[in-house]
């Protein structure tokens, strides 16, 4: 009877010890000036995405590579491609590279727990290859299409490390409006920088400016800048990451592969989130690949001018704010999965619907339309992806590695097979072609829906 009530007060004090510590770990996941530091993140390199990916540089090597001797023929290396093509297959390499080099690189980062070292690598690496681009012109074409695949890269890797901090800053129930809240922040800063270079790609008079090359190639540099300078604010608040076990061998790429092979065995066991991963893939080649030949489309099919595309993607990307926030609203009431076939049956309209586009009245519609969802189908399934991960799991960027070399690995079958498609036929079919792979990734939604259905039963 002593002992018994001898060993209450240590048990009451257990107990309020592990309550205090859950509540930390609750106060530090959910901490806003974290969550804000983080989200900078996608405010800084969305720059490159908006500028760089979807409107000027498009635009500009669109203008440059199209010639009234060789029309839309540029030679690459002493090879011939179409211009637009040539941009994709780059595009494609970079990717592929990326996909190669990602699981590696968390795996040590995860390893050794220094994943904010890489992170800052990748942002300075694409950052400077931007600057690069400012002495991009048609003479220098091989430096050009050199440095834009440089520039992906960077970007690959910055947003893969930024991913894997998502279930490390924010608890599951938050993970949809924390995710949310990082590509409003992305979209917002990104059309900041390109209103600023909107001002110097239309009105050049106003600044002394005889040299057409010179407001776009200025363009190239500001993102470079802009893209560093506001990457040091969640440099300077993130943690740096935990190591795990596999730290003990020397060996930093037996370390990565150790870790590598570690979580690849756990994400074999977890059935939802392979099958997820499955779903991700496929209507991901549909939507990374709309986004990055978009410009062009519009470009080629309807004949639009610089300013009439640039103006196009700043309306997807101030309507993708709302999407995101709609879509993670949306996920509180039906689900993750329900609301990611919706959006995806959209998709398949969608590219529908760019077949038969005739008019540019017609195309600013369906931008409004791709802006909407687009916002929503990135921000979702990323947060989607991180409730899906073992509880408390310490490796999150060799989970994220992963996420984005599925992602990676779409891109550059997408890419490939649209400027395949352009090449043997035209432009239109290759958007009609994209209704393959979002139709697939419907069909995997609805296989994980029911699996988490069965889970849940």
């Amino acid at each position: 009877m002593f002992g018994k009530d001898l060993r209450k007060p240590i048990i009451i004090k257990q107990n309020l010890s592990l309550f205090s510590a859950t509540s930390n770990r609750m106060q530090e996941k959910n901490n806003k000036g974290t969550i804000r530091a983080w989200a900078m993140f996608d405010w800084a390199n969305s720059a490159y995405n908006l500028v760089i990916t979807s409107t000027i540089f498009p635009a500009y090597y669109t203008i440059i590579t199209t010639t009234a001797e060789h029309g839309d023929k540029v030679k690459f290396f002493g090879m011939s491609f179409v211009n637009t093509a040539l941009a994709n297959y780059s595009l494609s390499v970079a990717y592929l590279i990326m996909a190669v080099l990602l699981p590696v690189l968390s795996g040590i980062a995860d390893a050794r727990g220094n994943k904010k070292s890489f992170m800052k690598a990748f942002t300075w690496l694409g950052a400077l290859a931007c600057m690069a681009l400012y002495f991009f012109k048609l003479d220098t074409l091989e430096l050009g299409v050199i440095c834009s695949a440089i520039a992906a890269m960077g970007y690959i890797g910055g947003v893969m490390f930024s991913n894997s901090y998502l279930p490390e800053i924010a608890t599951v129930d938050q993970q949809d409006k924390v995710s949310a809240q990082g590509f409003s922040y992305g979209y917002i800063g990104s059309v900041l920088l390109q209103i600023i270079c909107f001002v110097f790609v239309l009105k050049p008079e106003l600044f002394g400016i005889t040299d057409a090359s010179f407001p776009p190639r200025l363009s190239f540099l500001l993102v470079g800048i802009w893209w560093i300078g506001f990457a040091q604010i969640p440099f300077n608040k993130l943690p740096e990451g935990t190591a795990s076990a596999t730290r003990a061998t020397s060996n930093a790429f037996k370390s990565g592969y150790q870790e590598l092979a570690k979580v690849w065995r756990q994400l074999k066991e977890i059935k939802l989130l392979k099958r997820f991963l499955y779903a991700f893939f496929f209507y991901s080649v549909g939507v990374q690949t709309i986004m990055l030949v978009a410009t062009a489309f519009g470009a080629k099919v309807l004949r639009m001018e610089t300013s009439e595309l640039i103006a196009t993607i700043l309306i997807i990307q101030l309507v993708a704010i709302a999407g995101a926030n709609l879509m993670s609203m949306l996920a509180k009431r039906i689900g993750n999965i329900k609301v990611l076939m919706f959006v995806v049956a959209i998709w398949i309209g969608v590219c529908i619907v760019a077949y038969f586009i005739e008019s540019k009245m017609q195309f600013f519609a369906l931008a409004g339309l791709v802006g909407l969802i687009m916002g929503g189908i990135q921000s979702l399934s990323r947060s989607t992806y991180s409730k899906l991960l073992p509880v408390n799991t310490h490796d999150t960027a060799s989970f994220f590695s992963f996420y984005d070399v599925t992602e990676k690995v779409a891109i550059v079958i997408g890419l490939a097979t649209f400027a395949f498609i352009e090449e043997h036929s035209n432009i239109r079919n290759s958007a009609l072609g994209l209704t393959v792979f979002f139709i697939t990734g419907l069909i995997m939604l609805f296989i994980v829906l029911k699996t988490k259905a069965k889970s849940i039963d």
